[in-house]
């Protein structure tokens, strides 16, 4: 087990200060109020704080699985024996698509621009 009190792990993870609110917030393309900006750092402070107690927990002898259907369903999800066939279908009719389109340049769909940096 880690030699760390979780508790002290937990105090080490909380460290999001309000510039890191901030700069997080820009990057996602947020624009949080001042009021939400110090609900923003305790939340993520939390949420750091619970990796850190989940990182405390021991996993000496647990071995790593990249999927939970592994361990439910055994060799046949490996096998692939759980998946549908492919099976080739006609695509959409591109004139009938574009022509609901609420706006198009006849061969692509025409969106407002988001972002405007």
């Amino acid at each position: 087990m880690n030699d760390t009190h979780p508790d002290s792990a937990i105090e080490a993870a909380a460290a999001v200060t309000l510039d890191h609110v901030r700069h997080v917030a820009a990057l996602a393309n947020l624009q949080l109020s001042p009021e939400e900006e110090p609900r923003m750092q305790r939340d993520l402070n939390a949420i750091l704080s619970h990796v850190a107690a989940l990182n405390s927990v021991d996993t000496t002898g647990v071995p790593a699985m990249a999927q939970v259907g592994e361990m439910l369903q055994g060799e046949a999800v490996l096998a692939g024996a759980t998946l549908r066939l492919d099976e080739q279908k006609p695509s959409v009719d591109r004139a009938a698509v574009m022509h609901e389109a609420p706006e198009t340049d006849g061969r692509f769909f025409k969106v407002p621009k988001v972002i405007e940096r």
